[in-house]
C-alpha cells in the first residue's frame, strides 16, 4: 500500500450482451493472455446454459450466484507482541465482489470432470447458484475462519 496516495479506481465498462459490469469484472478474471474475446464466449455461452437449467433470466441468475459467493468476513493477519493473530475483519464491498469472481473463476479452472471450458463454467455457476460447488466452500471456510478466530477480534484497528 502507498503513503503517498490513494490508489485510483478504473472505471469498467459494461459488457456487450447483458450491459452489466459485474460481468465485465468477471470476462477480465476469465481472460488468459489479453484473449478477450475468447473469455467473451466462454462466458456468455456458459451463462446461456445457466439461465437454461434454473429457468431464469441471465443477469438475474449471475446476480444471485454473485451474492451466493461474496464473503462477510475475512480473517487478516496481525502482529501484536510479537505473536501473528488471525483477526476477523469485515469485507468491503468491493473487495467482497473481487473474491466472489476470483473463487469462481479458479474453482471452474480447477474442475477436471468436465471436458470444455464453458461445461466447466456452466457446472461451477450451477453449483454456486445451489448453493454447493468449490467456490461457495471457499466462502463458507472464510467465514469458519473468521468464526474461530473470533476471540481475537479485539486486535481489529
Amino acid at each position: 500500500m502507498s503513503r503517498r496516495r490513494a490508489a485510483e479506481i478504473k472505471s469498467v465498462t459494461p459488457d456487450a450482451n447483458y450491459k452489466s459490469v459485474v460481468i465485465a469484472k468477471f470476462i477480465n478474471y476469465l481472460m488468459y493472455d489479453g484473449k478477450k474475446s475468447k473469455a467473451e464466449k466462454i462466458v456468455y455461452e456458459a451463462i446461456e446454459n445457466l439461465s437454461n437449467k434454473v429457468k431464469k433470466e441471465p443477469i438475474e441468475a449471475f446476480e444471485e450466484i454473485v451474492d451466493n459467493l461474496r464473503p462477510a468476513i475475512e480473517v487478516k493477519s496481525r502482529r501484536v507482541g510479537g505473536a501473528t493473530y488471525q483477526v476477523p475483519m469485515e469485507v468491503r464491498s468491493s473487495r467482497s465482489l473481487s473474491l466472489a469472481l476470483k473463487w469462481l473463476a479458479n474453482a471452474a479452472r480447477s474442475r477436471k470432470s468436465e471436458k470444455t471450458m464453458v461445461d466447466r463454467l456452466s457446472g461451477e455457476l450451477v453449483d454456486a447458484y445451489n448453493k454447493k460447488g468449490m467456490a461457495y466452500k471457499k466462502k463458507e471456510d472464510t467465514h469458519k475462519m473468521a468464526e474461530s478466530n473470533k476471540a481475537f477480534s479485539h486486535y481489529r484497528w
